[in-house]
């Protein structure tokens, strides 16, 4: 997730997305996997920073507005309930993979888990 909108009209987000400029980038997995708070297992994942500010800088007028914390990469492995143990920490981790595109997600919440919809992509510009 590179930038959390809440309510937001997906194609007016997909134009802003359009016309924001990115370069494709490189995205690194590692060194290890940890946690993010108390019940997400993570892969921290670097090399996305800039296209993180890019997406927040374009959109910040729709939806939510854009977090004021410090954009933390990373890929979401599991999401485990308060107080149980992960046998995936402290796993090494080292992989990288080409970002190409950027994706609007709706998610929905389920009592079986949450369900995600891909409702616009947009390509980035090649290097």
């Amino acid at each position: 997730t590179l930038r959390f909108l809440g309510d937001a009209d997906a194609e007016e987000v997909a134009r802003a997305l359009a016309g924001m400029g990115a370069r494709a980038t490189t995205a690194i997995l590692g060194p290890r996997v940890g946690r993010l708070g108390r019940g997400v297992v993570v892969a921290p994942v670097a090399g996305l920073d800039g296209l993180a500010s890019s997406v927040d800088a374009v959109t910040a007028h729709l939806g939510e507005p854009p977090d004021p914390r410090p954009f933390i990469g990373h890929l979401t492995l599991a999401r485990v309930r308060e107080g149980a143990t992960c046998g995936l920490a402290g796993t090494p981790v080292d992989a990288s993979f080409r970002v190409g595109e950027v994706a609007v997600v709706d998610s929905e919440t389920h009592p079986d888990g949450a369900r995600y919809t891909d409702v616009a992509r947009v390509a980035l510009e090649a290097v």
